[in-house]
């Protein structure tokens, strides 16, 4: 079984976009600009989003970070969405989730410009991913993608089974998967009978937050496992959806957890971010 190496090929995509964001800042006079809006002091959004400024600063993106404090007002949040819009330094735009629960987060991510986008979440960019036409795609799925693209050579008629129908993760992958000619199945905490579903898939994603769900015999030989979940365990550990230690060595590749998708999702912001930047000019 060959361990797909998300946080080496994360690396490779990086080393690709230096080059780009030079041209970028020698044509226009400066470099991509990347803005994340964070509210509150989750830990765990603090870290993430200082991995992203880390990531971004080494490439040298410009990162423009706007911490707010949690008691921000609604209004208040959209009000710097809207300026961040109108700022010409700033091609991308990142609002830290979750929000507060006084923040309707549906409508202060509606308000970002889908030029700038580049989480993908906007409206416009999700009925683009629908219909193939080129918007920005959310991230972790376009990770996902790219890391399946390193062991599958034709998607067509190949079975990919989802689990989890996240607007996050779980529906742009089935999208992606369908605009490569695949025979999607998407299923979700109801579906009955996941074990028979997912043992006849040649292309197995999984996003369910759920430790272990997947059991190594579910899987059959030859299928590739991309595992996105991540959950940190009471004993500090990270445990991904899938079972990596039951995985059969007669499964053709896997991601592991952490190492796999993660890195890779990173990797996809700073690619929307350039690709959004040339967009705009």
């Amino acid at each position: 079984m060959k361990i797909i190496d998300g946080k080496g090929l994360a690396e490779q995509l990086c080393d690709g976009l230096r080059d780009r964001i030079c041209v970028f800042a020698t044509r226009q006079g400066r470099a991509p600009g990347l803005a994340v809006v964070i509210v509150g002091a989750d830990p765990a959004s603090q870290v993430y989003v200082a991995m992203k400024e880390r990531r971004a600063n080494s490439l040298g993106i410009r990162s423009f970070r706007h911490d707010l404090a949690a008691d921000t007002s609604e209004d208040d949040l959209i009000a710097l969405v809207d300026r961040l819009n109108a700022d010409p330094g700033v091609d991308g735009i990142l609002v830290q989730l979750p929000l507060p629960r006084h923040v309707d987060a549906g409508r202060v991510l509606d308000r970002i410009s889908p030029a700038k986008d580049v989480d993908g979440f906007h409206p416009v960019n999700v009925g683009r991913l629908s219909i193939g036409t080129d918007g920005l795609v959310p991230c972790t799925p376009l990770g996902v993608m790219r890391l399946l693209e390193t062991v599958v050579t034709d998607f067509r008629g190949l079975n990919a089974v989802v689990i989890g129908k996240s607007n996050i993760v779980g529906k742009p992958v089935a999208l992606l998967l369908l605009e490569r000619e695949c025979t999607v199945t998407v299923t979700h905490i109801e579906t009955r009978g996941l074990h028979g579903i997912v043992s006849g898939a040649d292309i197995v994603v999984v996003a369910a937050g759920s430790p272990g769900l997947v059991r190594g015999d579910w899987i059959k030989p030859g299928a590739v496992v991309i595992d996105v979940g991540i959950t940190r365990m009471a004993d500090g550990s990270i445990r991904g959806d899938v079972a990596f230690d039951e995985l059969d060595p007669s499964v053709a590749a896997a991601t592991p957890v952490p190492g796999g998708v993660g890195p890779m999702t990173i990797a996809c912001l700073m690619l929307n971010t350039v690709q959004a930047a040339e967009r705009r000019v």
